[in-house]
């Protein structure tokens, strides 16, 4: 009878024992899937209101930043909305020569990145190459020209004098728009507007050709580069057929050797 009741207990801890098993390992796959969606939580939030990664895929900004760069935009630093809790967070200002990723306003509304010129308010020319906001010329060195670029009157005065001076790559609704926001030979940018240009002066399609960048539309400023990748606006491009998986393996291989190491963790100014 003892025997029996020995092994009686026995069977019973072996049941315990397995039971606690049990339980830890549902706790365990409980507390990972938990884990698994307050991580995915964290990072949509993180992308949605906070950083977001962004790659430069044309030379409008060289030297400043190049095609292959690849950048982290901080997406929190012009939240301010005019709400009561403004003061008390760190937003600020969009301020004059601030590197702005933004919507473009027109087709598909793509992320465009360029540079600050012109605040609400400010009257902006172009003479001889050279911007004026509010009739003093700005002190520019990040701003680069290329002496091989294709003539085009608006890389050397801007705004056109009249309408015979309008481009034909100017954005359709910019063209006939473009004089009701000037006035003595200067543009005015309106409210909660702003003119941007890319600092590669000369093969930039920005604010002379399409107008101006809406405030709700800018999406934040970048503060660093992550990677930068030795590349070409072609590699970049979204064309069928560009690539395939040739292309993907090539780019695997050499991508120690294509790494542009000096350019990692560069802040953007």
């Amino acid at each position: 009878m003892t025997e029996n009741l020995m092994e009686t207990t026995r069977v019973a801890e072996r049941e315990a024992s397995g039971a606690h098993a049990r339980e830890r390992d549902h706790t365990s796959v409980r507390e990972y899937i938990e884990s698994l969606l307050v991580t995915i939580i964290l990072a949509l939030f993180g992308t949605t209101f906070i950083v977001q990664a962004f790659k430069i895929p044309s030379q409008s900004m060289e030297p400043t930043l190049l095609v292959g760069d690849h950048l982290l935009v901080n997406k929190f630093v012009f939240g301010g909305r005019d709400n009561w809790y403004d003061v008390l967070m760190p937003y600020r200002a969009v301020h004059r020569g601030d590197v702005i990723v933004f919507k473009f306003p027109f087709q598909d509304h793509p992320h465009y990145v360029k540079r600050v010129i012109g605040l609400p308010g400010d009257r902006v020319k172009i003479v001889d190459q050279k911007v004026y906001v509010n009739g003093q010329k700005l002190d520019e060195p990040y701003a680069y020209h290329d002496s091989a670029a294709a003539y085009d009157p608006f890389l050397y005065n801007f705004p056109p004098a009249s309408h015979d001076e309008l481009l034909s790559n100017m954005q359709p609704e910019w063209a006939s728009q473009i004089f009701n926001y000037m006035r003595d030979g200067e543009v005015i940018v309106p409210p909660n507007n702003y003119f941007a240009m890319g600092d590669n002066r000369d093969h930039s399609w920005d604010s002379r050709y399409w107008g101006f960048v809406n405030r709700e539309a800018i999406m934040g400023r970048p503060v660093v580069i992550y990677w930068s990748v030795l590349t070409t606006e072609d590699e970049y491009s979204d064309r069928p057929g560009s690539g395939g998986i040739t292309g993907i393996i090539d780019g695997l291989i050499h991508l120690p050797t294509r790494t542009r190491w000096n350019r990692m963790l560069r802040t953007v100014h």
